[in-house]
């Protein structure tokens, strides 16, 4: 596997890819629970969805750049 430094468009399309595929198998198989997750998520404050959004970011990153790095 190559570095970050060769990381290439077709690779955020192939993870973009990946996100949508996993959110559909989500939406398919548990639709009730994904639907009261949204409604949580509407009802949310600003504040915690930016702390939450910040978490997903660094753990995201992270796995990209250890997977990358191997």
């Amino acid at each position: 596997m190559g570095r970050m430094g060769s990381f290439s468009f077709g690779d955020f399309i192939t993870a973009l890819g990946l996100a949508f595929a996993i959110e559909g198998v989500l939406f398919l198989a548990f639709p009730d629970p994904v639907r009261r997750m949204m409604v949580s998520v509407a009802t949310s404050p600003n504040a915690q969805l930016r702390i939450a959004g910040f978490i997903s970011a660094v753990i995201g990153i992270a796995i990209v750049w250890i997977v990358r790095g191997m």
